[in-house]
């Protein structure tokens, strides 16, 4: 499904920055090929770590992490490990 967004704002500098930093966090999420809970609690932790993100940068964090587990979960290269209780 495309989804469109035509009043989208480009990214700030500050919010690019803060981008490549959660690309690398999630690249190292996966390395190991698991995702577990709490490396995605983690993830939602830091979209939110300075503050009230733009819904534009909200939008953008969720969509690099589809873009990056999701592909690599199609693939089989990476499994999720649910919480244990």
């Amino acid at each position: 499904m495309k989804v469109e967004r035509p009043l989208a704002q480009e990214p700030t500098p500050e919010e690019a920055l803060e981008l490549e930093k959660l690309k690398s966090m999630i690249e190292q999420y996966v390395k190991d090929g698991e995702i577990t809970h709490q490396e995605i609690h983690n993830f939602y932790c830091a979209i939110f770590a300075h503050g009230k993100p733009s819904a534009d940068q909200i939008y953008r964090s969720l969509e690099l992490y589809r873009n990056i587990v999701g592909e690599k979960l199609n693939k089989l290269e990476v499994w999720y490990e649910p919480p244990t209780n």
